[in-house]
């Protein structure tokens, strides 16, 4: 996309096994094993990029981290899943997660260059701290690092992570068969990073791709968060439950960008949006009863305090939240999901019983109910008005809740002028509109 071409908005699919909402395992036509089953995410990539959506997203976990016995959870290993799926499309973008808290900045870039060259171009890396308790233990903690640390070892694994990524040039491998020379060695560079978490001493192993390397993804809304994105992301996933609230989020976080030298709008700010769509309003409303009603109340409740880092006997359904809550775990916890909950509560003045109804089940993420028309309404007016650069997507239900987005609400967009009809490019990086990092790398091996 040129410079001066419109601004394209940007949509992903969260693929969040069955649905975002707990009970969509439960609907009539739902295979509850999906969760285990590549061929589903095989098939909800190939509807996105019949669409021309940019990518699809899968979240991971260290543990187990939700409630086991009442909803399926993120089993997969992400990077495994998404070699299948890029196998079995062409252009689809394939964002994957792991954390900088319980891996090695050697082995996440080994494990995303591969991904990025299986792709031809396509692959994304969502950096996560990890801060759940289960977690830390998997990994023979008796406790979360604190958030300062966790933060400071992320910073230092994604440069390290670049570094790795940009330690052969462009033009280094040769394989020049008359003279014999197959890598010019001059071209691959050493990492020989010794620093206060890590020591690399050697290149990585593979050549650059495509499109350079992996675009770098974030989600993360406390200070610390939002200055690693700033300093490393190129996309962010937020949370954010009101307009002006993601606003100042999108404006606050590029104007920490601009701090660290980056340029207007470096980052692209994708808010987390779950849809539930019917034909009609009250057709959408009833699918959302439906699914809702499905639910059991133990498990919003247990969402909820979880969320909010206090036991769940401390809420009552019919009880507005108390008042005062500390940040989880003494400020060690999940920001994100917890200040987006809180707000909506406080805006609206909720009880627990209307904000978990509120939350389709007790997530952070905000959910939209309506028509086509309705949510291509929704999604027009957060970016044309800069709220956002795009949405992470999560259908209430899936395969269905992703069709009914792509079949309904893409076109309208398409109408609209401000989503794509075809694809111009075959990477992440293009879709996105984002340069190659070619321009960075010589001033990155100098830091």
């Amino acid at each position: 996309m040129s410079a001066l071409s419109p601004r394209q908005l940007h949509l992903n699919i969260n693929a969040l096994h069955s649905g975002f909402v707990p009970s969509a395992w439960r609907v009539a036509d739902a295979d509850p094993r999906v969760f285990l089953d590549v061929n589903h995410y095989v098939r909800l990539a190939q509807i996105a990029e019949r669409a021309c959506l940019d990518a699809i997203f899968l979240a991971d976990n260290a543990a187990i981290s939700d409630q086991l016995d009442l909803r399926p959870i993120t089993a997969l290993e992400p990077t495994l899943l998404l070699t299948s799926v890029a196998a079995a499309t062409t252009h689809l973008g394939l964002i994957a997660t792991a954390s900088t808290s319980y891996n090695e900045p050697y082995n996440i870039a080994r494990r995303f260059a591969t991904l990025d060259l299986i792709s031809n171009g396509r692959a994304g890396w969502n950096i996560v701290t990890t801060a759940d308790v289960a977690s830390a233990r998997n990994f023979g903690l008796d406790a979360v690092p604190d958030h300062a640390q966790r933060y400071a070892r992320a910073d230092e694994f994604a440069t390290l992570v670049k570094t790795l990524w940009n330690s052969w040039d462009d033009d280094a491998f040769i394989a020049d068969k008359a003279s014999g020379r197959f890598v010019d060695l001059s071209k691959v560079h050493a990492a020989a990073h010794r620093g206060r978490f890590f020591g690399v001493q050697g290149a990585l192993n593979l050549p650059r791709s495509a499109q350079g390397h992996p675009v770098l993804v974030q989600a993360g809304a406390s200070g610390d968060g939002r200055d690693l994105a700033a300093r490393h992301a190129e996309a962010v996933f937020s949370a954010s439950q009101s307009f002006d609230e993601s606003r100042a989020y999108r404006d606050d976080l590029n104007a920490r960008a601009a701090r660290y030298g980056r340029g207007p709008n470096a980052v692209k700010v994708l808010a987390g949006l779950t849809t539930i769509i019917g034909s009609t309003e009250s057709e959408a409303r009833r699918r959302r009863d439906e699914l809702i009603d499905l639910i059991p109340e133990r498990y919003s409740l247990n969402r909820l305090a979880g969320t909010l880092g206090i036991p769940a006997d401390t809420l009552s359904f019919d009880q507005r939240l108390p008042d005062d809550l500390p940040l989880p775990n003494n400020g060690n916890g999940n920001h994100t999901f917890f200040n987006a909950t809180l707000a909506l509560a406080r805006k609206n003045g909720y009880t627990v019983r209307e904000l978990v109804r509120e939350l389709a089940g007790g997530g952070g993420h905000r959910v939209i109910v309506g028509t086509p028309e309705q949510i291509a309404d929704d999604i027009t007016h957060w970016f044309e008005n800069g709220a956002a650069d795009g949405f992470n997507l999560m259908p209430d239900a899936l395969p269905d809740g992703l069709e009914a987005f792509t079949e309904g609400v893409v076109p309208i967009l398409q109408q609209r002028g401000i989503f794509r009809r075809a694809y111009e490019g075959k990477t992440l990086r293009s879709h996105l509109g984002l340069a190659t990092p070619e321009a960075h790398r010589a001033a990155e091996r100098a830091a």
